[in-house]
């Protein structure tokens, strides 16, 4: 992981950590070229955790929208999902 990357994920756990209380409801955004196996992709990443997944295809069609709630029992899993995912091809995170 280069600097600039280590340095956000530092950043967002600090900030996660001053305004929540752990365990807590986290919602996770993402973005995606729309293609099933991308979006099956986040969807496992969050299998058995209780996430209530949506999914919006954008206008166009040509990417989808991806919101998971879901109970996550520290600032530290937050980011390791967020690291998880990061390796799926086009995936924005918001």
């Amino acid at each position: 992981m280069d600097k600039k990357t280590e340095e956000f994920y530092d950043r967002l756990k600090t900030e996660l950590d001053n305004s929540n209380t752990w365990p807590a409801l986290y919602l996770f955004k993402f973005i995606v070229p729309t293609d099933n196996e991308k979006i099956k992709q986040v969807e496992l990443a969050f299998d058995c955790l209780g996430a209530v997944i949506k999914t919006t295809q954008s206008k166009t069609g040509k990417f989808t929208s991806i919101s998971v709630d879901v109970q996550m029992k520290d600032s530290q899993e937050i980011i390791n999902k967020y690291i998880e995912v990061s390796t799926i091809e086009g995936i924005i995170s918001l």
